[in-house]
């Protein structure tokens, strides 16, 4: 065991799911000298001892379970498909360990209001990767509204828009299968609004600084294949998504995602509209632009480039900080389960009128 003896000042961490975005994560969290990768975790078998190679970790198991057992790390990074980021996380938390996990937090509220009661008794660290999060211009936005330059807030409008059920510059949709489940609900997938919903949520009510109090949604399929169906994926899951929400202040919003907004990689677009000026965010992968109209140019339209702010600390840097001083970090699995109640709504009876939140 001396071999895996917690070094001086750093905390261990165990990697639990080694697909695509693990290997960001491990990436992050190994660049960063205050934390050791000291285990990886994955259920197909030599996928977890491929991974420990690369990343040069001394542990691997194809079981949680024994991994617990082990014990000899502090925190985990779950890395997970959604499905099994609750029974996971739980059993993390059992063990009293810190837990940094992927969105979504959980498939419903009610799950990721345990996971959040959970973490917050046991007083442990509990943050999800709401990776928007790490977009310098967005904290920039945030400050604008909170020292009052828009005045009162009365619309927004945000979107998140990708486009490859129209164009192949991510692979063939309809040939590939890590494509195809985010089509099935049957695979797991909560469409369009499930994958990337609760970030364009997020990346909003983050920025103007309130949540819905009621919200009216509208989910759309649209046809794509002969039946509906390739191979063994039913393509039943929502690709275009909208939400009009009221703002605690009474303010109005629209915000939609689709997978058809042809033309847009991976966009995500911000209008803010106050009763003194306005804001207006883009965000497409690396490019990001912020604007704002505000003071005698509301007169004239103007809208004027805000300079460009440094990249603050990312999720994962702000994790690893959590953990070394005791302190939970943003964002939280609290808020996520809050994201999740309203994204739930959007799914229920209830989101063809206007639901309370």
């Amino acid at each position: 065991m001396a071999l895996y003896k917690k070094a001086s000042g750093k905390i261990r961490l165990l990697v639990l799911g080694t697909g695509g975005m693990a290997q960001a994560h491990a990436t992050a969290f190994a660049a960063d000298p205050r934390c050791e990768l000291v285990a990886t975790v994955d259920v197909v078998p030599g996928r977890a001892a491929e991974f420990a190679k690369q990343f040069g970790i001394k542990k691997h198991f194809t079981d949680l379970d024994k991994a617990i057992a082990w014990g000899q790390f502090d925190a985990a990074a779950n890395v997970t498909p959604d499905s099994i980021h609750y029974p996971t996380t739980m059993k993390l938390l059992a063990a009293k360990k810190h837990v940094f996990c992927e969105k979504p937090l959980a498939e419903n509220f009610a799950l990721a209001d345990e996971m959040a009661t959970t973490a917050d008794k046991h007083k442990l660290i509990n943050m999800v990767n709401l990776t928007y999060r790490n977009v310098a211009a967005l904290h920039a936005a945030k400050k604008i509204v909170e020292a009052g330059e828009l005045g009162e807030i009365r619309h927004v409008e945000a979107s998140y828009r990708q486009s490859w059920l129209v164009g192949n510059h991510w692979g063939n949709w309809d040939k590939e299968d890590k494509w195809l489940w985010r089509l099935s609900e049957k695979h797991g997938s909560k469409g369009v609004l499930g994958d990337v919903g609760i970030h364009i949520l997020d990346f909003t009510t983050f920025c103007v600084g309130m949540m819905p109090v009621s919200i009216q949604a509208k989910l759309k399929t649209f046809h794509k294949a002969p039946g509906d169906k390739i191979g063994k994926y039913d393509l039943d899951a929502n690709d275009s998504a909208s939400m009009t929400v009221e703002f605690e202040n009474g303010a109005m919003g629209i915000i939609h995602a689709s997978r058809f907004m042809t033309g847009y990689g991976n966009t995500l677009r911000l209008h803010v509209f106050g009763n003194k000026g306005a804001l207006e965010i883009s965000n497409d992968h690396d490019l990001t632009t912020l604007r704002k109209c505000i003071g005698e140019d509301v007169h004239t339209q103007a809208w004027r480039d805000v300079v460009r702010t440094e990249a603050g600390p990312t999720n994962y840097h702000k994790f690893i900080t959590a953990v070394v001083d005791k302190k939970n970090g943003e964002p939280d699995f609290r808020r996520a389960a809050d994201l999740q109640k309203i994204l739930d709504l959007c799914y229920s009876p209830e989101a063809s009128y206007a639901a309370k939140v």
